[in-house]
């Protein structure tokens, strides 16, 4: 019969006996040896890589000019397709390659490879499409506001908001008056842009503006002779808040600024209708750049 302590001095034993080698099973040590490199399949590996680049990059680029010679003037303006259908192509790069690489090269491609060939395919294609639609080789971007809209400060306005589409003005009395001013940006000649606009209340329509933005002194006058601190939205400002740009509505010197006075308005719901074209020789893809906008001013009498 074995008593308790002579167990356990058998057992502490036979632990000092494994540590010192004492037992077959004991793990191999790993070895530290690295994989010998082989300079002929790094080579080859480093050509099959180089032929993926240039073929990926050829492939972008030709379906870049595709879409901007061929299918993009049969087309009358953005869409979605234009940028769905190239970045779809993408699921094409790894059938690319087993059509027009030899198999032996084929085969030395990894998930890793598609992938990054699968970005450089949708890179590639991007920044050709970003030289091949803007100046100074064309123009897709149609004119638009410089930043919304906005209304002067006057006596019994008590809050605004511009949010989604809807400027709202809070007033205290039966009527106000207001005077709305916007921007009209373009990316080479805002001047040049035919404005547009039409404010409309109870089946009542008052054309604000309908020729070339250039043509419109009036408004441009009206803006002009405006305190530019008193629009409600306020101004833009440098990061560090220590230069003063300008109203928010426009601060930008190649915009044109307009603004009108509508005169004493009551509460109500107004709707402003906005439209903005653009045409010229080799302008693009599209003979007329197009963009246009609903909006409500919104007054309502809370005092």
């Amino acid at each position: 019969m074995v008593d308790v302590d002579t167990a356990m001095r058998a057992s502490a034993f036979d632990k000092r006996k494994r540590g010192r080698g004492g037992s077959g099973d004991k793990e191999e040590p790993k070895s530290r040896e690295l994989e010998p490199f082989k300079p002929d399949e790094h080579a080859v590996k480093e050509v099959a890589d180089a032929y993926s680049m240039w073929l990926v990059i050829i492939y972008g680029l030709s379906v870049a000019l595709f879409m901007r010679y061929v299918f993009m003037p049969t087309t009358t303006e953005p869409s979605r397709i234009h940028w769905v259908l190239p970045v779809s192509l993408a699921a094409t790069v790894p059938s690319l390659h087993k059509l027009v690489l030899p198999s032996r090269i084929v085969e030395l491609y990894t998930g890793g490879n598609w992938f990054r060939a699968c970005f450089l395919f949708v890179f590639s294609w991007l920044a050709l499409t970003f030289v091949l639609s803007n100046p100074p080789l064309s123009d897709i971007a149609p004119p638009t506001t410089s930043n919304g809209i906005d209304i002067q400060e006057a006596d019994g306005i008590i809050d605004s908001s511009w949010r989604g589409g809807e400027y709202k003005l809070e007033i205290d009395r039966d009527e106000v008056h207001v005077v709305m001013g916007l921007g009209v940006a373009d990316n080479i000649d805002s001047e040049s842009a035919q404005v547009l606009i039409t404010l409309t209340h109870k089946g009542n329509t008052l054309i604000l503006a309908n020729d070339t933005a250039g043509n419109l002194t009036d408004a441009m006058e009206t803006f002009d002779g405006l305190d530019s601190g008193d629009w409600l939205r306020g101004n833009e400002t440098t990061l560090t808040r220590k230069a003063n740009l300008g109203p928010k509505v426009s601060n930008r010197a190649e915009d044109v600024s307009l603004a009108w006075d509508l005169g004493m308005l009551g509460p109500g719901t107004y709707d402003l209708h906005i439209e903005m074209s653009e045409s010229r020789d080799n302008m693009g893809p599209w003979e007329v750049n197009k963009w246009s906008a609903d909006w409500e001013l919104k007054i309502v009498q809370t005092g």
